[in-house]
């Protein structure tokens, strides 16, 4: 994950490593550097261009600290900078004053938003939770039997009334049923597309009006690059979003719309997917991933 991005970086600090100071020359070396690993890294342009103007901007302002070297300065506002890029810090779910608290996960089709939502129900059972899991993509096949069989393995409780009733109708319904299991968590897998459109739009917003759901979490996959980040902004826009969260991230070297999203969406990244096993899903923590890369 983001090695690339990390590789670059290293290379950037080993050039600044022999210099006795920070000079304009060698400051502007170094960016030229930050600038082309965040392209690479699939981070939008946008975001690049602002970035690495502040970094700029705080290299040149700072003043020579005697404990640390140029490249050593060099990595504290880089680390600093992509702490604020990727959110600052972490962000947690709402949780309802008076139970149950209501999830939907939203995306487009592929992104990963059944499994997602065992992972999540999974997560939230092992913080002390009792979640309900809700079938509510009628259209993909073999959508409900998957979160059916999710369920199973995880020995979460499934609601689901087949594909014959509306998603909304369902939601509805899951409700009730929440409150007969005493579930304090109610989390709804809606259906996606291809690609975006009104129709998936209108049905989003009717379950949104009926379930008032405290998280809307879009579900992107982080191995559709700057693609990741243009849904996000759509669904923002459409739907209004809490936060997202970023599967299949292990599996993308580039990973730049784990760093995007935040700066384009003003929505926080909440949770990551690193890998198929059901306990691969975790709280997104910007300062440890900072750290990392």
């Amino acid at each position: 994950m983001l090695d690339n991005l990390t590789q670059r970086l290293a290379r950037v600090m080993k050039t600044l490593r022999g210099e006795a100071r920070l000079t304009e020359d060698n400051i502007a070396d170094a960016l030229r550097e930050v600038r082309l690993a965040l392209l690479e890294a699939d981070v939008a342009l946008p975001v690049v261009k602002e970035f690495v103007a502040r970094v700029k901007e705080r290299a040149h302002g700072v003043q020579l600290s005697k404990a640390l070297n140029p490249s050593q300065q060099i990595i504290k506002i880089v680390n600093d900078e992509l702490t604020q890029l990727l959110g600052g810090t972490q962000s947690k779910l709402t949780v309802a004053d008076k139970p149950p608290t209501v999830i939907m996960l939203v995306g487009l089709q592929g992104a990963g938003k059944t499994t997602t939502a065992g992972k999540l129900g999974s997560l939230l059972r092992k913080k002390g939770k009792k979640p309900l899991l809700v079938a509510g993509d009628v259209y993909r096949p073999a959508a409900i039997k998957q979160l059916q069989v999710l369920g199973e393995q995880l020995s979460l409780p499934v609601f689901a009334l087949g594909d014959q009733v509306s998603p909304v109708e369902i939601a509805r319904k899951a409700m009730d049923k929440a409150f007969s299991l005493a579930c304090d968590t109610v989390i709804i897998d809606t259906a996606g597309r291809l690609h975006i459109n009104e129709e998936l739009m209108d049905e989003l917003r009717n379950i949104k009006a009926v379930v008032n759901p405290h998280e809307i979490l879009l579900v992107v996959d982080a191995m559709t690059g700057q693609d990741a980040v243009t849904v996000a902004e759509s669904f923002n826009g459409e739907l209004g979003i809490d936060g997202l969260i970023v599967t299949k991230l292990d599996g993308d070297a580039r990973g730049g719309a784990v760093l995007s999203v935040k700066a384009v969406t003003g929505r926080p990244v909440k949770f990551v997917g690193m890998g198929e096993k059901l306990d691969a899903l975790e709280p997104f923590h910007p300062d440890r991933m900072a750290s990392r890369i």
